[in-house]
């Protein structure tokens, strides 16, 4: 009962918040958003499920572009401050730069999609344990024209050697993000010069920027899904190579161990894990999108 009952409250507040626009910056704080107890006159789910109230407390959270792009973390991190009293701090970059800030002593906690690179911040000591709990899945976008002719390619290699062969402009995210990781692992050994391949653009930046330069620049682009069609109605780009086994992309969330880092909110840290890991917001990342696009942006892991 108390689960449905905290699914409920958080449905009423997804409703409030979106009226306020629900793709807004994280860093609202607790106070500007309606509290639980205010839309039910019940009281706070964070009372009964056994969450530590710290009002002064922040956490910071250290995370890849995509789900800040996307819109998911600012959906859901309003909730889980509004219940907890806790404050989220986020710092959204690629997933190299997002573990680099962790080992820096930057953060509390990482939520990013590289498996080795999460494996070796683990192995380093870094972090306490991966915990993998989403997916979505990579697709390449690009011209509705199609130059390069990779619709109905046979995989992901197989698009990448058409844009090759083709020499079509193509956008990479160039930034040791998890989603240029995962391109890199596309092209294997052979992976464009950027020297002598003049068709291969190294952007540097965040997933957004990459899909609003390919749009301008009538190129491709690795993309994970969820930002893309986050953005589609700004693109002039379509979805040419679809979702499949090993265009699969999974996040991850691990806290930063305080043994090896300095200053770390391990409390915050590990309610934030737990939050993100319920029913309450297990409920909320399976819904996302649906209304909007017609299919999940995000799919939970069997647990």
């Amino acid at each position: 009962m108390k689960k449905t009952l905290s699914i409920l409250l958080a449905m009423l507040l997804v409703v409030s918040l979106a009226a306020c626009g629900a793709k807004t910056e994280t860093d609202t704080s607790a106070s500007e958003i309606p509290t639980a107890e205010a839309l039910s006159g019940t009281q706070n789910p964070a009372d009964s499920e056994g969450y530590t109230v710290a009002k002064k407390s922040v956490i910071r959270l250290s995370t890849t572009t995509s789900v800040n792009d996307s819109g998911l973390l600012p959906l859901l991190l309003p909730i889980f401050e509004t219940e907890t009293g806790y404050k989220v701090e986020v710092q959204s970059a690629g997933t190299g730069a997002a573990i680099q800030k962790a080992e820096d002593g930057n953060a509390d906690l990482i939520l990013v999609h590289a498996k080795q690179s999460e494996m070796d911040f683990v192995e380093k000591g870094y972090g306490v344990e991966r915990i993998p709990f989403m997916y979505n899945y990579f697709v390449i976008v690009g011209p509705k024209n199609d130059p390069a002719g990779i619709k109905g390619s046979k995989d992901a290699a197989d698009a990448f050697n058409k844009i090759r062969d083709a020499k079509s402009n193509f956008v990479s995210r160039g930034d040791e993000s998890g989603t240029h990781k995962a391109e890199l692992k596309i092209w294997g050994s052979d992976t464009p010069d950027l020297a002598s391949d003049k068709w291969y653009i190294s952007a540097g930046q965040g997933m957004g920027a990459c899909l609003t330069m390919a749009s301008e620049m009538q190129a491709y682009c690795l993309t994970d899904m969820a930002t893309f069609l986050s953005m589609k109605d700004q693109l002039d780009l379509d979805i040419l190579i679809d979702k499949s086994e090993d265009m699969k992309n999974t996040y991850s969330l691990i806290a930063v161990n305080p043994e090896k880092v300095d200053g770390v909110n391990t409390e915050g840290a590990n309610a934030l894990i737990e939050w993100m890991l319920g029913d309450v917001a297990s409920a909320l990342i399976e819904s996302y999108g649906v209304p909007e696009y017609g299919t999940n942006l995000f799919f939970l892991l069997d647990k």
